[in-house]
């Protein structure tokens, strides 16, 4: 409930502070005192749009304030969910700043317009005779028949499993949609992978390769140049290794003189063996060098194979190319693999379709059984409101498809006349019959719901009697179980306020200001005499006006 509401700077208001109470407050005034400019301050509050237009003087910071008192409301998990500290006692300020722009707190913490809207539906409900589009809203009266139903802890079921479907649903859609893409690329890139699978990469080392190519392409100029080596090295008299050995001769036979002579003995005896290792190793590698054009056949062919491979993947190394195959044959296995994955979601899915359907069909069920039981009080309320021959019809029909709230589709269809045909609500219903219509179903939540804070404001417009009076009974009832605020023309209304606010404009300086005042006893019966009978207060106003407060 409202504790508290503080308006500075706001249309006609200069400064104002008035508190509320349980119980059914009643606000009245005369015609442009002010009474739509609460309306206007609480619309900030709620979330609605700021408009510097409508601040009272443009330099100086608009500012609007409202205490809530929320223990018993159980909104910590919307606190939650909107990312709001929690507190039991909750103040909600707006601001408009000079230069227009506007600002919202909540428990002095800044907050987005968005969690604002969020969070004040389950704050504050006004409703006025022109604002009814919520009766006529098929979530609203679903929501009318659960309560009814007592649905709450199935509705909360529901939509978990409602949530994990839907959850299950878009994780599939999305591997079937990367399975049509894969299956696009999937023939195109097995047959890169097999290209290079079958190219035996792994087994390939390309400069093995090419120095095979290279030895078996040129064997005969090879074998000859070999040949030559080893004459050069063993050609009699002349062979460098020959020669060198008879210089070595010639050494040893001074070597001892010296050890000059002995090192220069040392390094060509070592030369001497280094050249017959090479001599040796010439002659055998010329013998194993033979034409082999078969073998060579094979090697071009291997090399061939993989040069044309390297271009076609833009790469120099064998490695590179073993990296590109692996990746291709990953893609493969798991375009591949999506099947499996996609049987399994598509099991998945089936069950928790299974499952909120059978959730989904209790709650059809406790809805038909409920339904009689609305239609009764709702015609019961009506009837003394002027609307006795008001009847209902409730269409409630099961589908296939999942809501947020079942698979149930409904529409209300109301006639307000004897031989008249049932029409849905927003098309039959008048204005007035709507407003009633509106408090009716809010009366019967009340008796079943927690609700916020309801502002009726002058739902009661085109009505006044006996019809008022049960109205004003009505509103009194709603306020035992929640907090009920009514501005009101009628006096029938008026008179059955635990409390009464009066909203009056004055003027000073040639300056208009709105102004509120929290009435006592004596001024209410004045406040009333004058609903009843004008600003000329006569004795038989009085005595009417102290028979209605009675």
């Amino acid at each position: 409930m409202i504790t508290t509401l503080a308006i500075k700077n706001y249309a006609l208001i200069e400064d104002i502070r008035v508190d509320f109470n349980e119980g059914l407050t009643i606000i009245t005034g005369e015609t442009g005192a002010g009474k739509s400019i609460l309306l206007g301050a609480l619309g900030l509050l709620l979330g609605k749009r700021a408009d510097l237009s409508s601040v009272k003087d443009a330099s100086k910071k608009c500012v609007v304030e409202g205490h809530f008192s929320i223990e018993n409301y159980g909104l910590q998990t919307i606190f939650e969910e909107n990312e709001l500290d929690y507190e039991s006692q909750t103040i909600i300020r707006r601001e408009i700043l000079p230069g227009g722009k506007s600002r919202a707190f909540v428990n002095d913490t800044p907050v987005a317009l968005t969690q604002l809207q969020a969070l004040s539906p389950y704050l504050i409900d006004v409703h006025s005779q022109h604002e009814t589009l919520e009766v006529v809203s098929e979530n609203f009266q679903m929501e009318v028949i659960d309560a009814l139903a007592g649905n709450d802890l199935l509705l909360k079921t529901y939509k978990l499993q409602f949530e994990n479907f839907k959850n299950i649903s878009e994780e599939l859609s999305a591997l079937k949609l990367q399975k049509e893409d894969a299956s696009k690329e999937l023939e195109y890139n097995t047959f890169l992978h097999n290209e290079l699978q079958q190219a035996g990469l792994k087994k390939l080392n390309q400069q093995e390769l090419e120095e095979t190519y290279e030895t078996l392409n040129n064997a005969e100029a090879i074998q000859e140049a070999l040949a030559n080596v080893n004459k050069l090295f063993d050609e009699e008299q002349i062979g460098s290794l020959q020669t060198a050995k008879e210089a070595r001769i010639v050494l040893g036979k001074i070597k001892e003189f010296s050890k000059t002579f002995e090192d220069f003995w040392m390094r060509l005896n070592s030369i001497i063996i280094e050249l017959e290792d090479i001599s040796n190793e010439v002659s055998n590698t010329a013998e194993k060098i033979e034409a082999d054009p078969e073998m060579l056949l094979q090697v071009n062919e291997k090399l061939q194979t993989l040069y044309k491979l390297q271009q076609k993947h833009s790469v120099s190394a064998v490695l590179e190319l073993i990296e590109i195959e692996e990746m291709l044959e990953e893609k493969v296995n798991i375009t591949l693999g999506l099947d499996s994955q996609i049987g399994k979601l598509e099991k998945q899915k089936n069950s928790l379709r299974e499952t909120a359907l059978k959730t989904a069909l209790q709650l059809h069920k406790k809805r038909q059984e409920s339904i009689p039981v609305l239609k009764r009080k709702l015609e019961e309320t009506l009837l003394p409101l002027g609307l006795p021959n008001a009847r209902f019809q409730f269409e409630l029909k099961p589908s296939e498809d999942f809501k947020g709230n079942g698979t149930d589709s409904l529409q209300l269809l109301f006639t307000a006349n004897k031989g008249l045909a049932f029409g849905p609500l927003k098309k039959v219903a008048s204005g007035g019959e709507m407003s009633r219509i509106m408090l009716a179903i809010k009366a019967v939540l009340a008796e079943y719901k927690k609700l916020p804070t309801i502002v009726f404001d002058e739902i009661d417009t085109g009505v006044s009697g006996e019809i008022a009076n049960k109205m004003a009974v009505i509103m009194y009832k709603m306020s035992k179980s929640m907090q009920v605020l009514s501005i009101t023309h009628l006096p029938q209304i008026a008179a059955k306020g635990d409390y009464h606010i009066k909203v009056y404009k004055e003027d000073l300086n040639d300056v208009t200001t709105t102004h509120l005042r929290v009435l006592e006893d004596e001024e209410r019966i004045t406040e009333i005499a004058q609903m009843l009978g004008g600003k000329n207060v006569s004795e038989a106003a009085i005595a009417n006006a102290k028979e209605l407060l009675n």
